[in-house]
């Protein structure tokens, strides 16, 4: 194996963005939720809870606070999942 030099290697590729609702089905799956489970935790129901996870509507600041306490996690999680991907697997 010799020694490669810099321009050899390719910059890394930024990984995929999450968005929203890919936030809240990861975070429901990794709890083991059903979309009714967290209808029930939340008071949202399960229809709006399956259009937040397919970014068709927008989830807005009451929503966004009754789904973060549901998950016991800081809403910022939800609305920045770029920023907060540790913190989404910590809440798991």
């Amino acid at each position: 194996m010799g020694i490669r030099r810099q321009a050899e290697f390719a910059p890394a590729k930024p990984h995929a963005k999450l968005t929203t609702g890919e936030v809240i089905r990861m975070l429901r799956e990794l709890k083991g939720w059903t979309q009714e489970g967290l209808a029930k935790r939340t008071g949202i129901s399960a229809s709006n809870i399956s259009l937040l996870e397919n970014d068709r509507v927008e989830i807005g600041k009451k929503r966004v606070e009754r789904i973060a306490r549901a998950f016991d996690i800081h809403p910022a999680i939800i609305m920045f999942p770029e920023y907060e991907a540790k913190e989404i697997q910590k809440a798991a």
